[in-house]
């Protein structure tokens, strides 16, 4: 009985050390690294062992799939003992087989491993101490795994294969904010500035009919009325026409021009021209380097497609830029869970993105898109109903819509009129 009592208890233990394996395993591999960070800044010495154990993951995985599988087969071993004993050696070896099997699948896999993924950050901190003592324990076959490792890189030389791409840095981000350990704008930001690299001129820039810009022949009480009504610091200025941008002119440079009564050419700036391919991560140096704000964004043609500021730019990384000028106007506007007051010249990707479409247009303004869907120039006060959307025109600026209520039909709708 004695020696039957101290088997039992052994496959007990034996499981106890691999659950215990098996959590460690899926707590390590699942905690949120800038949690245990903000633990360790604030005096946390076990979060700081639990870091560096998870710095070297190729030992500490090591260290845990030895432990388990001794756990294991030591388990094994003595249920099948077990087994020999009560039901003879070809049905005992069957039984103790089944029975083990499903035991540390239940106990020492499953379970374990649902909880430590529940609360990685507490049983990590809970492990690490045992896990740092173990390791110490197998440094030896620590460091025959560490060679092992060496030499299959070696032999089979992985490559690009590891590096992270930029739609799993996104993902990253997302996780981030789901696990608490970052904000929505800080979220927005960090998006903002993995996505800045891939963003062209065109992505950006006004449109050339938003344009306001200066003749070199306006009367100076013309000019400064359009300073006055835009609020802008700079305006552009042409010869001729707008295909034709000159320079820039400053507000303050302007006030000077007044108050001398100087020729206006005398205060115009040079402007940089750009394509509208022009990538913006190297248009923002160039501004910065040449101490100008405005860009002129020319066409295939060589005229004006429209124009870029530096604080166009600056607000694709940390979002809109307010002034004491500027009217706050929300460019997406929701009105309920399915209607939406959208500003004509509004991203047609961020309206997409917000209302969680996966369509893609060809155009990248909200007017443009409108435009394509009713297939005729849009009259102001009318309503088209047209691909599951309901578009009433607020607002209409010469042929372009300046507002638009977007009502979103319920699907259940569009399949009936279909």
């Amino acid at each position: 009985m004695d020696t039957d009592g101290s088997i039992y208890i052994l496959i007990v233990i034996s499981i106890i050390f691999s659950a215990f394996f098996s959590a460690t395993e899926t707590a390590f591999s699942t905690f949120n690294r800038i949690r245990m960070k903000n633990l360790h800044e604030r005096g946390n010495k076990t979060a700081g062992v639990v870091l560096k154990l998870s710095e070297e993951y190729d030992i500490f995985l090591s260290t845990i799939l030895i432990g388990n599988n001794i756990a294991n087969i030591l388990g094994a071993s003595l249920t099948t003992v077990l087994f020999i004993n009560l039901l003879g050696a070809d049905l005992g070896a069957t039984a103790s087989t089944l029975v083990y099997t499903v035991i540390i699948l239940i106990l020492g896999e499953v379970t374990p491993k649902t909880i430590a993924k529940e609360y990685p950050e507490a049983f990590a901190l809970f492990a690490a101490p045992f896990v740092v003592t173990l390791k110490i324990i197998l440094t030896p076959f620590n460091y025959f795994f560490k060679i092992w490792k060496k030499v299959l890189s070696f032999v089979f030389k992985p490559g690009k294969g590891n590096t992270i791409s930029e739609d799993e840095l996104l993902i990253m981000v997302d996780e981030a904010q789901v696990g608490g350990g970052i904000d929505e704008s800080q979220g927005t930001l960090i998006k903002s500035a993995i996505e800045f690299s891939d963003l062209e001129a065109v992505d950006i820039y006004t449109p050339r009919v938003d344009i306001y810009a200066i003749s070199k022949d306006m009367p100076h009480d013309e000019i400064y009325q359009l300073f006055k009504e835009t609020g802008y610091s700079r305006l552009p200025v042409y010869d001729g026409n707008i295909d034709h941008i000159v320079g820039v002119m400053n507000y303050k440079d302007f006030f000077s021009v007044m108050m001398e009564k100087l020729p206006i050419e005398e205060m115009i700036k040079e402007v940089m021209y750009v394509t509208k391919t022009k990538k913006v991560k190297d248009l923002l140096v160039e501004l910065q380097k040449s101490k100008t704000h405005m860009a002129i964004v020319l066409d295939d043609y060589g005229g004006t497609a429209g124009l870029l500021t530096l604080e166009d730019i600056l607000e694709e990384l940390v979002g809109d830029i307010w002034d004491e000028h500027d009217d706050i106007v929300e460019a997406i506007k929701p009105v309920n869970d399915h209607q939406y007051i959208v500003l004509g010249n509004s991203s047609i990707e961020d309206f997409l993105h917000h209302i969680h479409s996966d369509e893609t247009p060809k155009v990248l303004t909200v007017n443009g898109w409108v435009v394509e869907k009713i297939g005729t120039l849009p009259i102001e006060g009318e309503i088209y109903e047209k691909e599951g959307y309901i578009f009433e025109i607020l607002k209409v600026e010469g042929r372009r819509i300046d507002q638009v209520l977007i009502t979103i039909k319920p699907k259940e709708n569009q399949i009936e009129e279909n």
